[in-house]
């Protein structure tokens, strides 16, 4: 396949889309008392309702359609028996491997990886442990108390996001800080909160090279080194997890605390792996297995679930339903539940670093539309920030509400009011205010006559909103998993439709490069030149004494 535009169930779907373009959901809802019934589905305490989604039986048929002639069901074999999917870099891609409870072997170029990756998993737990039970003692014998993460991308936004989403389950005794940006303000706030006696600091790097994390490893090195007065404290205070045992070694870092993982374990999908370090150490390990149990139930619903049913595989289709007929070019993730918070610009790496793409698999321009600009937050802080836009803006907005039916922290009225706001939201996108509605309420209050009508078209909803709504009942640490993993598989179908490679990015290359050519310009260790007349003028700019 080369061009999905060229498969006949896409050309039905735009024939269709036709059809459907002017129904109101409203009406569809009004129309069809069964709609909820047989457009959501169950997953453990999951439920999923795309019920408010601008489709209709012939469409959703259509859709699944599109995914047997996309092969979808192929590339979801191709990626579980360990095949070379990321073309580009001639890599497999088997994050799922990491979270394989059942163990089966997984094969990449003929060998089995659990193995290597249970290995992992006890060093993990064995180093864990030793925090968390105070036997890891710092360079003057005092148990850590903080913990910092130093990395960047996928090597801080999946641990970053997970100790915060299951902070109920945490080690109280302990603090995790996360360090990620290369700005020095970063790097020296968090550490005006640390005690050099009681830090412990994990460098999450593949090569032990990636620039903004060991700028802020060596910043990190520098305070502990010069506040202890000792080099011999750094093999106290830092583990990495890395590959570069070289590198970690010549930092100081004894490499028997060298946590390894593979070329076949993405950045972006990399919390299941090593990388997760910080958060073994934070909920225990235990509650890291019921993590990889929530994502390996995924998995296993990914691969065997017939595609009506079949969870990822319906988000893909309708993001794609939305992206290329209706021409939305943006999705939002309006969550619920405080411990979320990061969840947001987790997805954003996860989808827009996936397939954020315009080269096909055969290296041809695509001919249509593929990754949304994926952004959003806490849904009811935005309510009164960007909301406006989803209500009454000229964009059409697919929206992902997620919330708890139960609240970890029960505080009076707070979470009936939450959830109140929530569902609210979402009938509020789907049914709007028609000017028959709107024209009564402002005669209910006194309005007649010219300011009546003056004021009319702004009391007006469209409302016809698409959204899902993703309800759970609490958050755990397996429920979370199966979360993840649903929206990495959600992102895989997608590409596998669209015909790109999800799993490369060399989108983020070029930025790198320029910057290492800046860099000692900006610094006055080589003249100015070759750049376009704008970034000499900045360069220059920055240089200049204050």
């Amino acid at each position: 396949m080369s061009v999905p535009s060229n498969l006949p169930a896409w050309q039905a779907l735009q024939a269709h889309h036709a059809v459907v373009a002017d129904l109101h959901l409203r009406d569809m809802f009004a129309a069809d008392p069964d709609r909820f019934t047989r457009f959501s589905r169950r997953f453990g305490d999951l439920l999923v309702d795309f019920s408010k989604h601008r489709i209709t039986d012939e469409a959703f048929g259509l859709l699944i359609e599109l995914a047997r002639q996309a092969q979808v069901p192929a590339w979801i074999e191709r990626t579980f028996n360990g095949e070379i999917v990321n073309h580009t870099e001639k890599r497999a891609v088997l994050h799922i491997a990491l979270r394989n409870r059942s163990n089966r072997p997984i094969f990449v170029k003929g060998q089995d990886v659990m193995p290597e990756v249970n290995a992992v998993l006890e060093h993990m737990r064995k180093f864990s442990d030793q925090i968390r039970r105070g036997k890891w003692r710092g360079f003057t014998d005092k148990r850590i108390r903080d913990v910092v993460n130093i990395g960047i991308g996928g090597s801080d936004l999946g641990p970053k996001m997970i100790c915060q989403a299951l902070e109920p389950y945490g080690d109280p005794s302990l603090r995790m800080h996360f360090v990620s940006n290369v700005d020095g303000a970063h790097i020296s706030h968090v550490l005006t909160e640390c005690d050099p006696e009681t830090t412990l600091f994990i460098v999450a790097s593949k090569t032990f090279t990636t620039q903004e994390t060991m700028t802020n490893a060596h910043t990190a090195r520098a305070w502990l080194v010069r506040e202890l007065g000792d080099e011999a404290a750094v093999a106290k205070h830092f583990v990495a997890v890395s590959t570069n045992a070289a590198g970690v070694s010549k930092f100081g870092i004894d490499t028997a605390n060298m946590f390894e993982f593979w070329d076949w374990v993405g950045g972006r999908y990399s919390l299941w792996s090593a990388i997760g370090l910080p958060i073994v150490v934070y909920l225990g390990m235990d509650h890291f297995i019921e993590l990889l149990e929530g994502a390996h139930a995924m998995d296993e619903h990914f691969r065997t679930a017939p595609l009506e049913d079949n969870l990822p595989v319906i988000l893909a289709l309708l993001g794609v339903w939305y992206i290329d007929f209706f021409g939305a070019d943006s999705q939002v993730m309006l969550v619920y539940d405080d411990y979320l918070r990061s969840l947001p610009d987790y997805l954003q790496q996860l989808d827009m670093e996936s397939n954020g793409k315009s080269i096909d698999r055969d290296g041809k321009p695509v001919k249509i539309d593929t990754g949304p600009i994926l952004w959003g937050g806490l849904g009811n802080n935005g309510q009164h920030a960007f909301y406006q836009l989803l209500h009454q803006g000229t964009h059409l907005v697919p929206a992902d509400f997620l919330a708890p039916a139960h609240s970890p922290v029960p505080t009076g009225d707070h979470h009936p009011i939450l959830l109140a706001n929530c569902l609210a939201q979402a009938e509020a996108m789907m049914v709007g205010k028609t000017e028959a509605q709107a024209r009564a309420e402002l005669e209910k209050q006194g309005l007649s006559g010219d300011a009546l009508e003056q004021l009319l078209p702004y009391k007006v909803f469209p409302g016809n909103r698409p959204s899902t709504s993703l309800f759970y009942r609490r958050l755990t640490p397996q429920l979370l998993g199966s979360l993840i993993a649903l929206y990495e598989h959600k992102v895989f179908a997608q590409g596998a439709i669209w015909n790109i490679n999800s799993f490369d990015q060399w989108g983020v290359e070029l930025g790198k490069q320029l910057a290492n050519a800046i860099l000692p310009e900006l610094k006055g260790e080589r003249p100015v030149a070759g750049h376009d007349a704008s970034t000499m003028a900045l360069i220059k700019f920055c240089r200049e004494e204050d």
